[in-house]
């Protein structure tokens, strides 16, 4: 079988805060390792009240302390909102204290809202997309040329994987052209997963850092006892949708039975879309909803997300999922 790894968004939910939140990455992490996951990555996003791995390399060392070989990652830093040294010398941090077990996703967005984004401070000027330009600068600092002069120290020398994370066909293609890892967010953008998935593949040229393409794709798991229970607790990342499109962006609510019955045609129908890539069910229904979706896509490696409000019950998710996948 395919590995399995997980994206965690440390989900501050209603009547919790982010120590909370953080608290509980911290145990699922270790939760997840026991269980045979094979990676665990942190996002980067700002000014998001259901968040808080927004300090998302301060995170990643916690969750590295707390474990033992499970891979930790970003999935991905947005490397918009940071100089590509200061990327080198965190990661080159977190590399020489967790020898082995770091990885660098980067992506494009800046993970933020345009006010938050001037708060970031990254550029006082225009909007010119450098990501490219960047992305080559933070390659060049971790290979250390003796005559650089700028190093990054620690990072100089060290070997941190460094995948391209999209989720529309610009990092599929970039990825390909500079044979890197590629990790595809079809959890929230299934219409752009096929065309990313063939771009990747037929564009892919080997490297020094890949002989072969990789793709991870993410997919929503909600797995519970019954289809019934999962159906309700994934209610909550549903209610997180909306509330996100109404403009009213909040911590993850508690699930709600017949929560889509009060929602617009046109709301049920951005949820359809948008959560196409989801898998909801008994252990059973994971199991077979999963392997479908391998079977169609070919992936090489599934991320799992569950944005569960309980923490118990999100803790029981993952565990049906890795059973699902043995």
């Amino acid at each position: 079988m395919i590995p399995f790894s997980i994206l965690d968004l440390s989900p501050i939910v209603q009547g919790g805060d982010a120590a909370d939140a953080l608290r509980n990455t911290i145990d699922l992490a270790q939760h997840a390792e026991r269980w045979g996951y094979h990676r665990f990555w942190l996002a980067e996003h700002h000014n998001i009240p259901s968040v808080a791995s927004a300090a998302t390399a301060v995170v990643m060392c916690a969750v590295a302390g707390k474990t033992a070989t499970i891979r930790v990652g970003a999935g991905g830093i947005m490397l918009p909102n940071h100089a590509p040294l200061q990327i080198a010398e965190q990661f080159g941090t977190l590399e020489s204290l967790f020898e082995g077990r770091i990885d660098l996703g980067l992506g494009r967005a800046p993970g933020s809202d345009q006010p938050t984004s001037a708060a970031l401070r990254r550029t006082l000027g225009g909007g010119a997309d450098t990501f490219q330009q960047d992305l080559l600068e933070l390659i060049a600092y971790f290979k250390g040329h003796p005559g650089q002069a700028v190093r990054a120290i620690p990072g100089a020398g060290l070997q941190i994987p460094i995948w391209i994370l999209g989720s529309s066909l610009f990092g599929a293609q970039l990825a390909a052209e500079l044979g890197l890892p590629y990790a595809f967010a079809s959890h929230f953008a299934p219409a752009h997963m096929a065309r990313a998935i063939e771009v990747y593949r037929s564009r892919f040229r080997p490297s020094e850092f890949l002989s072969h393409p990789h793709m991870m794709l993410a997919v929503n798991v909600v797995a519970a006892e019954t289809d019934e229970e999962a159906t309700l607790l994934f209610t909550s990342h549903q209610q997180a949708f909306v509330n996100l499109r109404r403009g009213a962006a909040g911590p993850l609510p508690p699930p709600r039975a017949r929560f889509l019955d009060e929602l617009t045609p046109q709301e049920r129908w951005e949820i359809d879309q948008t959560l196409a890539v989801s898998i909801v069910g008994s252990s059973a229904t994971a199991r077979a909803g999963l392997g479908a979706f391998i079977d169609r896509t070919h992936a090489d490696e599934l991320i799992i997300v569950a944005q569960i409000f309980d923490h118990t019950a999100r803790l029981r998710s993952y565990e049906l999922t890795a059973a699902a996948h043995k």
